[in-house]
């Protein structure tokens, strides 16, 4: 025990600051991928052609980069003869509407709170029951890591149950297999209304991918009604953090 007590000590303190101060994030963090489309030769469709997931179109409007669809792989930037694809550090990346993880140029929307009486509901104390329907663990696995000391979710009210009947909202993970699709559905009408879903990764949001195969739904977009989306494959447990705090009004639209 003794020696125990004496290595936590060394340890020090191990919750990160956030979000009281900006995070640290490594040099290879793949955070928001940005398009200069003023360095795209005309006609060239290399990035376009060589995404797995189609999150990159091209049409007479100019470039289109879906982060519901975008595996934050680096196909697109090997394929780009001009570098005009670069990821950048920026890890708040959720949003309220499908729609608004479709970017042209603009600059991301992020998610806004909820209105003032889901807020009183939910704000000070979240349950949530997470289902993974499909999912190949890096979204989950990275929903775990919030649990540790290093992240705390639980400092925030915020915490995982075991049980559908004990929870808030739902957290969807996986693109929604034919095979977990009633399982699902029965773990949504499990939870008491008014129930939060929050679809986290690529696969939930669009199928990742496994887009448009015949064995899975697309995501949970086409089944439940979606609050909160994280984009990312998977997504760093502090995008995570930063949208459940943005749902619940905790951070600033301008932050």
């Amino acid at each position: 025990m003794l020696q125990v007590s004496l290595a936590r000590l060394k340890q020090g303190h191990r919750t990160i600051a956030y979000p009281a101060e900006a995070p640290t994030l490594p040099e290879r963090f793949r955070g928001l991928p940005m398009i200069d489309a003023s360095k795209c030769p005309v006609g060239c469709r290399d990035c376009a052609e060589a995404c797995p997931t189609d999150a990159i179109t091209l049409d007479g409007k100019g470039v289109h980069l879906d982060l519901g669809r975008c595996l934050f792989c680096t196909d697109c930037v090997d394929a780009c003869p001009e570098g005009s694809i670069r990821y950048t550090q920026e890890y708040r990346l959720a949003t309220r509407t499908r729609a608004d993880l479709v970017l042209a140029g603009q600059t991301l929307k992020r998610a806004e709170a909820l209105d003032e009486k889901s807020r009183r509901l939910f704000g000070r104390s979240l349950k949530l029951r997470q289902v993974s329907a499909g999912g190949c663990n890096a979204c989950e696995a990275d929903l775990n890591v919030l649990n540790t000391i290093v992240f705390d979710l639980g400092r925030f009210g915020i915490q995982f149950v075991a049980s559908p009947r004990h929870a808030d909202g739902i957290v969807v993970t996986g693109p929604v297999s034919e095979n977990m699709r009633t399982a699902l559905l029965a773990a949504y009408s499990a939870i008491p209304a008014p129930k939060l879903v929050i679809a986290v990764g690529a696969c939930a949001i669009s199928g990742g991918p496994y887009v448009d195969s015949r064995e899975v739904h697309n995501g949970c977009g086409s089944l439940l009604p979606v609050d909160l989306f994280i984009p990312g494959c998977p997504p760093h447990p502090l995008t995570i953090l930063d949208g459940l705090l943005r749902l619940l009004g905790r951070l600033e639209q301008g932050r």
